[in-house]
């Protein structure tokens, strides 16, 4: 292992995910950037410490475009070859220690939105850190000047937030260059095309399309009245049209199909044994969460799970389009979305769905990247940060291999998934962290009451 600001990685195959290249070369990292490329005919420089990748094959970190993270298991995503993760929905205040870490720190860099936008009675429940709950457009208004204030790069807006509140979050968010994402899974009276008319330009889990072909239907309505839908085999040609008119909007999707697959397979759920999984069973981290949502999973399988056919389609056909479509996850939601490994799982399903690996591949790098105006990650190339996995087999032969993890370099420093491992906070540093949060939450929210 080297311990330098300069090195070099040597011998190694390249994948450029920009240009669809592969090819035998080295790697000189200074400082946190790639300084240098040189192919297997340049000369490389021999006074430089050197990490030997012969027989290895060297991808751009990995970004998981829609999570939820926290500290106590921020090191999983890390140690997955995640260098960075778009965490859509949380708090900016708790995520301050994480989002201004250093660049090489032993965590995922962090693009984050702050609290969801949402209409009564909420979701989640009423207003709180993680939400706002409101009927009020000037309410939303007043909300997003507060994120851009503290720093969120993105506005969140939640399925029951009604249509004057979020032409409202949309219109003020503008003001501030800041792009609105919806979940609107749950929405009961609108759809992905009556949302993308309002000018929000993310779609999560590819929600509404679904409201957009059923009009009426949403996950908790009386699912009798449309037993006449065939969620396995939807129309095609409607699913088109709609992704056609979408198109038109230049909405983008996240459709994080590992979420609904992983209810749809239940119990034969996607479960790699490997390093990350063994470290959250044995801190018993997220483990007791997601067996919490075993208890309904008869529920869970007929709101999500069924949906899993439909938005493969709606992703490949958007695609296909030339529509942006990125890789993402929502862990830790619902049943085994293991940090890290889900965004594996994903884009295992991309490829199995018709995306070629190397399409799969920029899904979560350079697509990924470009879709979030993240101009120095996402790609192999000299001034860009220098975030790499090291991967032991060929991803372009089998997506599957970018879980054959052998080392990690994030922001120019090389890691073994153990040493990040280590930087797991106790549960004892966790619930201090909450409670000294909670305090400056409540502090804050006094001065902006004031």
């Amino acid at each position: 292992m080297v311990d330098s600001k300069e090195y070099i990685v040597k011998n190694g195959m390249i994948i450029d995910v920009e240009n669809g290249d592969s090819f035998i070369g080295a790697i000189e990292v200074k400082e946190n950037k790639i300084s240098k490329i040189y192919r297997s005919t340049e000369m490389v420089p021999d006074h430089l410490p050197t990490v030997d990748a012969e027989g290895k094959f060297i991808i751009p970190g990995l970004i998981d475009m829609h999570c939820h993270i926290q500290e106590n298991f921020a090191p999983h995503f890390l140690a997955s070859g995640i260098t960075t993760v778009r965490n859509t929905a949380g708090n900016v205040i708790f995520l301050q220690s994480l989002i201004e870490a250093p660049l090489d720190a032993p965590t995922p860099r962090v693009y984050a939105a702050d609290r969801m936008i949402d209409g009564e009675p909420g979701l989640w429940g009423p207003t709180s850190f993680g939400n706002l709950v409101t009927e009020d457009p000037e309410e939303a208004r007043k909300e997003v000047r507060r994120q851009a204030e503290v720093g969120a790069k993105f506005i969140k807006l939640y399925g029951w937030a009604n249509k004057e509140v979020m032409k409202a979050t949309v219109d003020e968010a503008k003001k501030f260059n800041l792009e609105v994402s919806c979940d609107i899974i749950h929405s009961k009276e609108l759809n992905a095309l009556d949302v993308a008319k309002f000018g929000v330009t993310w779609f999560e889990h590819a929600s509404g399309f679904a409201q957009a072909l059923y009009p009426g239907w949403y996950p908790s309505a009386d699912q009798t009245e449309w037993s006449h839908i065939n969620w396995d085999e939807p129309d095609e040609n409607k699913i088109k049209e709609l992704c056609e008119q979408m198109i038109q909007y230049n909405v983008k999707l996240c459709p994080t199909i590992v979420l609904s697959d992983q209810a749809e397979r239940y119990p034969e759920v996607w479960y790699p044994k490997n390093k990350i999984t063994n470290s959250l069973e044995e801190g018993n981290i997220l483990i007791d969460h997601w067996k919490a949502m075993e208890s309904n999973i008869e529920g869970v399988k007929e709101q999500v799970g069924k949906l899993t056919k439909f938005t493969k389609i709606i992703a490949k056909t958007y695609y296909d389009l030339g529509g942006t479509v990125v890789a993402g996850t929502d862990t830790p939601a619902l049943l085994y979305t293991f940090p890290g490994m889900a965004l594996h799982r994903e884009l295992e399903i991309f490829n199995e769905i018709g995306f070629t690996e190397l399409e799969s591949l920029q899904a979560a790098t350079i697509h990924a990247a470009q879709s979030i105006n993240l101009e120095n990650i996402g790609v192999i190339k000299e001034g860009y940060i220098a975030d790499l996995v090291i991967l032991s087999e060929n991803p372009l032969k089998a997506i599957r291999h970018t879980t054959d993890i052998h080392r990690i370099i994030k922001g120019g420093k090389l890691y073994s998934q153990d040493e990040i491992l280590a930087h797991i906070p106790s549960e004892e540093d966790m619930n201090n962290k909450i409670s000294e949060f909670q305090e400056k939450w409540d502090a804050y929210m006094g001065q902006q009451v004031n």
